[in-house]
């Protein structure tokens, strides 16, 4: 299993979508958000991602597909 942790930023059209809960079911990843900041017209969020990393890669590609950029943060991946 691994960790990872990435910053989701978007823009209005993505927030009432529920992105974070559909990544973790569709990709089997435990997610945790670390700290996030919305407004009416855009937003970021700091996630830790846990799981396998193929599942990762995926939902981190599914994510970027949506339109949502996503960033590593320091420190963003560890092994168990």
């Amino acid at each position: 299993m691994s960790k990872r942790r990435v910053m989701f930023s978007f823009g209005e059209e993505h927030i009432p979508e529920p992105i974070i809960y559909n990544l973790g079911q569709q990709y089997n990843l435990v997610t945790n958000i670390l700290r996030a900041n919305i407004s009416e017209d855009e937003g970021w969020i700091t996630l830790e991602l846990d799981g396998k990393e193929d599942d990762i890669e995926q939902g981190i590609a599914w994510v970027t597909s949506k339109g949502i950029r996503v960033d590593p943060v320091d420190g963003e991946s560890e092994e168990h």
